[in-house]
């Protein structure tokens, strides 16, 4: 009994999988690799070995090229892999001959931050959110999760069962489907009641890129104690508080992180929780200065921010995370490699943004508590022209 709760304890060996292609050369086909071995970390899996391979497009039967997939395959069964994960989303089809090939479980990008979300939520309102996406996952992938049933092939009366369960299957997802959109429709307009009731006050939404710290400085600034871990996607539910700067009371959410190749199923189901950017006045934008692809991490940022129509709104950039912050040296006699971004200081990527922003941006470390107050009188500049065109009479203010 005791060996088979050991068992069971045993972290899952995993090997990650991608492609270069033009749109996508080798560096930046590491660095989504690097992020993927972070989601497969977080869900409980250990990576193991990582395989790319350089492609005009992906193989529409496997991914990857047949001779690539049969060294992977051998690889898997010399090592005992127990998962194999690919970095973007799989078709159905490629899902089901990948794991025809390698005879194990697969995943894709889109599963795994799925089975991420599942493991995250922890309100009601959250589970039914994921329980949605998941579903949409689900649907159009069920003839895959047949393939253990031994189907006949032939003419009439030749129809194996799995055909039939794959049909019954499918519509009681679909009428799953459709109760929980019913379901979260209705807590939407709990939600939306919910946020009409907090009145005139000037709202601030936190977004940003995942594990930036939008939840340490949560806590900062509203001095309560919300789950803030170093792992992505540590916080789901909304959470929302009153802060007060000097004389002026704001309501200050913080919302789950953003990533690159979000499914969409995630946006969708995930509507409410982005009404509360929506609805916001003024957005503190997080950023981790101290990954080397922040800018990236920007305008991955910013992409969802254009589609849910929040991009314009008044803003703050807050670069989090300076203390861990380094460059890479500079030789100034060197006459073969060029300055770039990369070798700029704090100062000078403060002078960059200060440009950009026109001035609304801060760099703090919210674990150090360095600049906190300048961020506050940052967003105190920010906000209290919102609040005195709301509440004219109120001159305290001023």
């Amino acid at each position: 009994m005791i060996e088979t709760k050991r068992k069971s304890l045993k972290k899952e060996k995993a090997i990650l999988i991608g492609i270069i292609h033009q749109g996508q050369n080798e560096e930046k086909s590491h660095e989504y690799l690097d992020e993927l071995e972070f989601l497969t970390t977080t869900a409980g899996a250990e990576p193991i070995k990582r395989f790319t391979q350089k492609l005009d497009h992906p193989n529409p039967k496997t991914f990857l090229g047949p001779g690539k997939m049969d060294d992977i395959k051998a690889y898997i069964i010399e090592n005992d892999i127990d998962l194999a994960i690919f970095d973007d989303e799989l078709t159905p089809s490629q899902l089901k001959n990948i794991e025809r090939l390698f005879e194990m479980k697969v995943l894709d990008r889109t599963n795994l931050i799925l089975d991420i979300f599942a493991s995250r939520a922890q309100t009601s309102y959250a589970r039914t959110q994921v329980e949605l996406a998941q579903y949409q996952y689900i649907l159009p992938r069920l003839t895959r999760m047949w393939t253990h049933l031994e189907r006949q092939k032939g003419g009439i009366g030749m129809r194996g069962p799995g055909e039939t369960q794959i049909e019954t299957d499918r519509r009681i997802i679909q009428q799953k489907v459709a109760l929980l959109k019913l379901k979260l429709l209705k807590i939407d307009k709990q939600m939306a009641t919910q946020r009409s009731n907090r009145g005139k006050l000037v709202r601030v939404a936190l977004v940003g890129y995942t594990n930036v710290g939008k939840s340490t400085l949560m806590n900062l600034l509203s001095k309560s104690n919300v789950l803030a871990e170093n792992k992505l996607f540590a916080t789901l539910d909304t959470t929302v508080r009153k802060i007060q700067i000097e004389n002026l009371p704001l309501l200050v959410s913080d919302t789950v992180g953003f990533i690159r190749k979000l499914p969409t199923q995630l946006v969708e189901s995930f509507k409410s929780t982005l009404d509360e950017v929506r609805e916001a006045d003024v957005l503190l934008h997080i950023v981790d200065i101290s990954h080397k692809n922040f800018t990236e991490h920007i305008d991955s940022v910013n992409k969802i921010m254009t589609e849910i129509e929040s991009i314009d709104k008044p803003s703050i950039m807050v670069f989090n995370k300076i203390d861990a912050y380094t460059s890479e040296p500079y030789d100034e006699m060197d006459l073969i490699n060029e300055r770039t971004e990369k070798n700029f200081s704090i100062n000078e990527w403060q002078k960059t943004w200060m440009n950009k922003m026109e001035g609304n941006c801060v760099f703090i470390s919210a674990t150090e508590k360095e600049n906190i107050q300048e961020l506050r009188t940052k967003l105190y500049q920010v906000a209290a022209p919102i609040y005195a065109e709301r509440f004219p009479f109120n001159q305290f203010l001023y």
